[in-house]
This record gives C-alpha cells, sequence and structure tokens, in this order.
C-alpha cells in the first residue's frame, strides 16, 4: 500500500456480512452449508474471498465477520487466521439493521471510533486492487466528512433485480475514485424504468457496501432506531464475557426486523456515495451464476461432464466437477446436483426457487 492508503488504513475495521440463508442456490446451497460458504468460482468460497479483499489492506485482528449463530464454527474452520472473538453470531436473523447496530457497537467498543467497511459475503469482485483503491477512498471521505458511504456499481444493462441509488451532485474525485452526493434510494424498477436509469447516467446499482465512522452510524442509530441501539449497547457490555451470547439473544429477540436502507440511511443527514470502477456481479441465482460459467456452442452453461443432444441454454451445476450430467431434448432448464439432492426448473422460475425451499421438510432444506 502506499503511504496515502495507509494512513487511512491505519484506524480501520472491515465487517463481513456473511448470515444470509442463500435459499436459491438450493440444493447447492442448504440451511446448514448456505452460498456464502460454496466455492463457485474457483477453490475457495465466497466468504474467503471476501475475507481476501479486506486483508488486502488489513490485519486479521481488525476484520470481524458476523455470521448466524449456527455457523460461527464454519466461519472459524474457513477463515483461521481470525481471532476467535471475532466471529460474532447473530442469535437469530433480525435483517441488516439489527446486524449492522451490533457491528458498529462491537467496534466502538474494541476500537473507540474506528472508519468501518461493511461489505457482503456473497458478491464477486475483481480486481482486488481496485476495490482497495475505491473502499479507501471512500474511507477518507467517511473519516474527514462524518459522512455516510454507500458503494454505487456503474450499470451496463438495464438490470430489474437491483436496486439503485440516484447520485446528486459530485464532490470531486479523491485518488482518481468520484464522490458524489446521494440523492436516493430506488427499490428494483421494472424494465422500463431501468431503461430510463440507465440512460440518464444519474444512477447507479446498489452494491450493498457501507463505509463510515462508528460514531457517524451510531448517531444515526440512536437518532432513527434507539431501540436497536440501546438494546445492543447493553449487550456488548458484556463482550469477551462468558454470558454474552445469552445477553446477545434477549437484546435481539424483541427487535423488529428492518434493513438498514430503510431503518437509517433513508433517513440519514449526510449521505454520500463514491462510483465504483471495480467488476461487481451480486451472485444471487443460478442465473446470475450462469454467466461465469464455461458455455458450450449451445450456450449451455455447466459445471460438470455435460453431454447434450438438441438441449440449449440450459444451467447445469455440481458440486462434484467430475460428475456426469446429460440433457437430452431440452432447453432453458436449471439443473442441479448436490449430495443427494437434485433440482431441475424452468430457468425462467429460478427465482422461485426460494419459495420451493420454503415448502421443503426441515430436514430438506
Amino acid at each position: 500500500m502506499t503511504e496515502h492508503e495507509q494512513d487511512v488504513a491505519e484506524n480501520m475495521v472491515g465487517v463481513i456480512m456473511a448470515g444470509g440463508a442463500g435459499t436459491r442456490f438450493w440444493p447447492a446451497s442448504t440451511q446448514d452449508r448456505p452460498k456464502q460458504f460454496l466455492s463457485l468460482f474457483g477453490e475457495d468460497s465466497l466468504l474467503q474471498q471476501s475475507y481476501e479483499r479486506l486483508a488486502s489492506f488489513l490485519p486479521p485482528e481488525r476484520i470481524l465477520v458476523l455470521t448466524n449463530s449456527d455457523f460461527t464454527g464454519l466461519v472459524r474452520l474457513q477463515l483461521p487466521q481470525l481471532p476467535v472473538e471475532n466471529v460474532i453470531g447473530e442469535p437469530m436473523r433480525r435483517d441488516t439493521a439489527a446486524a449492522i447496530a451490533l457491528a458498529s457497537a462491537i467496534c466502538a467498543h474494541r476500537h473507540h471510533d474506528p472508519v468501518m467497511a461493511i461489505v457482503t459475503a456473497d458478491h464477486l469482485i475483481q480486481p482486488v486492487d481496485e476495490f482497495r483503491r475505491t473502499m479507501l477512498s471512500a474511507a477518507r471521505g467517511a473519516r474527514d466528512s462524518g459522512a455516510l458511504y454507500t458503494f454505487g456499481i456503474r450499470p451496463d444493462h438495464p438490470a430489474t433485480g437491483f436496486g439503485y441509488l440516484k447520485l446528486g451532485t459530485s464532490r470531486g474525485k479523491d485518488d482518481g475514485v468520484e464522490h458524489f452526493e446521494l440523492h436516493g434510494f430506488v427499490e428494483k424498477p421494472d424494465l422500463e424504468r431501468a431503461k430510463d436509469y440507465l440512460a440518464s447516467g444519474q444512477y447507479a446499482w446498489n452494491s450493498g457496501m457501507f463505509v463510515w465512522r462508528a460514531s457517524a452510524i451510531l448517531d444515526e442509530l440512536e437518532r432513527q432506531l434507539p431501540t436497536h441501539l440501546a438494546r445492543v449497547l447493553d449487550a456488548v457490555q458484556h463482550d469477551g464475557r462468558p454470558d454474552f451470547d445469552d445477553c446477545l439473544a434477549q437484546a435481539f429477540e424483541p427487535l423488529e426486523k428492518i434493513s438498514i436502507d430503510f431503518g437509517v440511511m433513508e433517513g440519514a443527514h449526510d449521505v454520500r456515495a463514491v462510483r465504483a470502477e471495480f467488476t461487481w456481479y451480486d451472485v444471487g441465482s443460478f442465473p446470475a451464476l450462469a454467466d461465469h460459467l464455461p458455455t458450450d456452442e449451445h450456450g449451455n452453461a455447466h459445471r460438470a461432464r455435460l453431454f447434450s443432444v438438441d438441449a440449449r441454454d440450459n444451467i447445469v451445476f455440481s458440486e462434484d466437477d467430475d460428475e456426469v450430467v446429460a440433457i437430452l431434448g431440452a432447453s432453458d432448464l436449471v439443473v442441479v446436483r448436490a449430495g443427494k439432492r437434485t433440482l431441475v426448473a424452468p430457468r425462467a422460475r429460478a427465482e422461485d426457487i426460494k419459495a420451493l425451499v420454503a415448502a421443503l421438510d426441515e430436514d430438506l432444506r
């Protein structure tokens, strides 16, 4: 790192949000081993790749992972370099506002007032050097201004599966990264509106990543979600003690499920964005994964030993690369093999896999 980068990195803490269920990736993703723990691209899992991006500028002792309490052992297995106390298990799912309130309280308790980088465990981002440059530029802006920062991805097609950010006035560039005032968060649009957003040049995809000073987000939580903050602050007083997990469970149980976007960001006083130029993929479903798999001459994307006759535009995924899958006379399917589970679904219905999983018996999920 350059001295310019080291100056801001030395007072940063990275937080990886790794509590998702990943149900749209069933049966490869299950309730015992959800998507973030899978090696979908190369040998490392999505969680391990997320860690390595942060580790390019932060030491292990300043990286935290927030996950579901059922997955703390799996996180420690995949990231043995992390201190044990840096793997925080949420006792129950209460959406991202509760998770970020907990992370912010822990960071303030352990590190006073660091700049926090909030990232997810299920995105594919390249190259790492560009990610680091953009992250540290946003961190510098957050440190110096006290603003809450988010990351906008320059759209390259009218996507309807992502939320959008409406960018406002440019605040100039830092280390080649452009900073903007943020004029709003926009829900997933229909196709016509997505086309308008793309044509205007004023919108970016909402990456779900954030940077802020711990004190800045705690102030906004106190103003907008005071119950969330009060309860997690009480629990964090027990950080490092044997009763910490029990205190967390008592704190989380009554909390309203609400996202950080709805609960805090949309009503925050000073929100800014950097426009990221790294490649970013929210790998939320098998069709999204298909863009990163080998494809044969008939458009069949596959991770398996695929044999096909009169078959086009299928997605075939096996957790065993050597497994043989044969398709005859079928098109536009998703075919997934994992352990003793098999999924066959129309490609157009891939988003409905979540509903399918909800209907399965508990022991099959």
